[in-house]
């Protein structure tokens, strides 16, 4: 079990004590405190101290890197599990399936009942529906420890956004399979993804970096091309969008790491489940966009 934390103490203790009553064999808890005074914790929880700020995906490595578990638990310090039964229910999927990978948890905010539709990773779908995916949500995961390791890990330089979907795209090439689970659910209270201050920038970035790092050159043209119109449909402010198109010229531009390209067979098990790395040709989006300037007809669009 890995938790990452920044300065919310009172939410940190709720998740910790949301791990430690879980039934079972008692949790390995390793928090990692990402550039952020130490958190106070109890005293069979470990801390794992970043001097500075590495982002999302790095803690999470330094985290993994110092615990022993075979299954890894992501749980952001604002989330916590509502059932203690929830390690017991993970541990009999694991140990069903040798080839189950990851597990993607419904996540639910507690004031009102709902999952955000970000928080499910499919298109069109029902949050109350288990099914295999394509991709995970990185704040709310059990990741069996081999997969983690033989990917290998959270891309550190992505800093935030997309790096589930780097790791979720080798784990499917490596011949593991990625579940959301409707049954393991966490609880996660509302929150608009906007309110980090390089949103924008970064998620076209990092969807530069994904191509450029995981698709066969054909596909990774077009699903830049893609994101980019889906992007601009959705962008409402000129700032918005200026931060979108210098976050893709540095998607384009700057090094990425290691280039693995998935196999064509494991794009068409992608599209088999539903959401293969192209989600619209890039030109219907465009003449769709053109003939549709209002905001609704940019919500059918996406919709």
């Amino acid at each position: 079990m890995v938790l990452t934390t920044g300065a919310r103490a009172r939410e940190l203790t709720r998740a910790v004590r949301s791990v430690q009553a879980q039934h079972g064999p008692p949790i390995e808890i390793m928090v990692v405190s990402n550039g952020s005074d130490p958190p106070a914790v109890p005293a069979d929880v470990r801390v794992l101290q970043l001097a500075e700020n590495l982002g999302i995906p790095a803690g999470r490595n330094r985290g993994v890197a110092g615990t022993a578990g075979q299954v890894i638990l992501f749980l952001d310090d604002d989330g916590w599990f509502p059932s203690p039964a929830l390690a017991d229910h993970l541990r009999g999927l694991f140990d069903a399936d040798p080839r189950l990978g990851i597990v993607s948890f419904r996540i639910i905010d507690p004031d009102t009942g709902t999952s955000q539709r970000r928080h499910v990773p499919r298109l069109r779908s029902d949050p109350a529906r288990s099914s295999p995916v394509t991709s995970f949500l990185g704040g709310g995961c059990a990741i069996r420890r081999e997969v983690f390791e033989r990917c290998g890990g959270l891309p550190e330089q992505f800093w935030y956004a997309h790096e589930e979907i780097d790791l979720g795209w080798r784990a499917l090439d490596a011949g593991f399979r990625i579940y959301y689970d409707a049954a393991a659910v966490m609880y996660h209270p509302r929150v608009a993804p906007t309110r980090h201050r390089d949103f924008y920038r970064l998620h076209a970035r990092n969807r530069a970096w994904l191509a450029r790092r995981n698709l066969p050159w054909p596909l990774a043209v077009l699903y830049v091309a893609d994101w980019m119109a889906i992007s601009m449909a959705r962008t409402r402010s000129a700032a918005s969008l200026q931060d979108c198109l210098a976050g893709l010229m540095e998607g384009l531009r700057s090094p990425c790491g290691q280039r693995r390209p998935i196999r064509w067979r494991t794009v068409l098990q992608m599209a088999k489940l539903g959401r293969p790395p192209i989600v619209l040709p890039a030109a219907i989006c465009w003449r769709r966009m053109a003939s549709r300037s209002d905001a609704l007809g940019a919500r059918l669009l996406l919709s």
